[in-house]
């Protein structure tokens, strides 16, 4: 008759978890920031080198 893990997590984990989320909230928002424009990417000249075989 122990504790259950899953539904009482320790206050370590608790931690790790709160971390864990904000760590991943800065790498979305800094993603969002470095994000290119779908518009800028379609500029890009066409990489044809696959067609030296053929």
């Amino acid at each position: 008759m122990g504790m259950q893990g899953e539904s009482t997590p320790s206050r370590g984990e608790q931690i790790q978890a709160a971390e864990h989320e904000e760590a991943k909230q800065r790498l979305l928002a800094q993603a969002e920031r470095e994000r290119i424009p779908a518009e800028e990417t379609t500029r890009a000249v066409p990489d044809r080198r696959w067609r030296r075989g053929q």
